[in-house]
């Protein structure tokens, strides 16, 4: 199979063409013709070998978690999906197996879902990662709940976008950070509130809106950016989730800080074993329409190392789509 492959750790140039064996499923196992891919910010700190802490590195390696594609074959014990089935899911990449940015690869069953009625191929490959970080951070490791609020912290982004409707699905009233030109885009997906990050003092903008401290933050930035402010904007007895793949993350004295005072700081990490069950849940918000898709630009697979460039410049609005194999629908 054709794929893009990276020989060693670096910059988005290591990404070139490559020839692999295609890959047969195990037990448990789904082989997936790949349509689309989706790009995360995931897979370039992967690919700078950023991740070791969560990912069995080998070379060449294939990057990419997300993808939408037709079932080509399934493993011993596979009951639930049959060849020429339409699904998204995640790669085994963080378990030593080639990802997405590839014409076949592998997935474990309980990491599948039907695609969504109504959504294509390219517009479902926005969901996995970015969709279940954005269910698992506010439903499960948030605990969010009806009538609270919360700040998602980048909300133009795939995260963002996503987490903006699951969390009115969830009941909650929502607020975004942004920049001033995405300000009418998370509007549209029903953001309460927006907030231009460059603007002024995001903590002093969050406390006009929500003078009691929000129930919960999703930090979808990293960076440090509003940790600091965690104590003034987050209620006490909320939380403030962090997203681990992000790299930066609160130190002992920032979360004993916090904690002094009420609040909460977690990893959404702590909901990773729950995984299979967040992309259902999802994906049965996605079929009843109360989740929509992103933005989305599309890129040959070919591309792939400008789609790493524009990533890496975190202003993406929605989601990057390599297209893999061209397909109606």
């Amino acid at each position: 199979m054709r794929a893009m492959i990276i020989e060693n750790f670096g910059g988005a140039d290591m990404l070139h063409w490559g020839d692999l064996p295609t890959p047969e499923p195990t037990a448990g196992e789904v082989l997936v013709r790949v349509v689309c891919a989706g790009v995360n910010p995931a897979d370039w700190k992967t690919r700078e070998g950023k991740l070791s802490a969560y990912i069995q590195y080998y070379f060449p390696f294939v990057l990419g978690f997300d993808f939408a594609g037709i079932v080509e074959a399934v493993g011993e014990g596979v009951e639930a999906f049959g060849p020429g089935d339409r699904v998204f899911g995640m790669s085994k990449q963080g378990q030593g197996r080639d990802g997405s940015y590839a014409e076949y690869c592998i997935a474990d069953a309980v990491f599948l879902a039907p695609l969504p009625q109504g959504w294509s191929f390219a517009q479902a490959a926005t969901l996995p990662v970015a969709g279940t970080t954005a269910y698992g951070g506010l439903a499960d490791v948030g605990a969010l709940k009806a009538g609270q609020a919360v700040l998602i912290n980048g909300g133009a982004g795939g995260v963002g976008s996503i987490g903006i409707q699951i969390a009115h699905a969830l009941g909650a009233r929502v607020a975004v950070t942004c920049g001033p030109d995405n300000i009418a885009y998370v509007r549209e997906f029903g953001a309460d509130h927006a907030i231009d990050y460059r603007a002024g003092d995001v903590a002093e903008a969050v406390r006009k809106w929500a003078p009691g401290g929000v129930d919960l933050v999703l930090d979808a930035v990293g960076l440090g950016s509003l940790l600091p402010s965690a104590v003034d904007i987050v209620a006490p007895g909320g939380r403030y989730v962090e997203i681990a793949t992000l790299v930066s993350q609160a130190s002992a004295d920032e979360v004993a800080h916090a904690a002094a005072n009420g609040v909460s700081i977690l990893s959404n990490m702590n909901a990773v074993m729950r995984l299979p069950q967040h992309l259902k849940e999802l994906a049965a918000l996605c079929d009843a329409g109360a989740v929509r898709p992103p933005a989305i630009e599309i890129l040959p697979l070919g591309e792939a190392a400008e789609a790493h460039r524009r990533i890496e410049g975190q202003h993406v609005r929605g989601k990057i789509i390599l297209e893999v194999t061209p397909h109606d629908g």
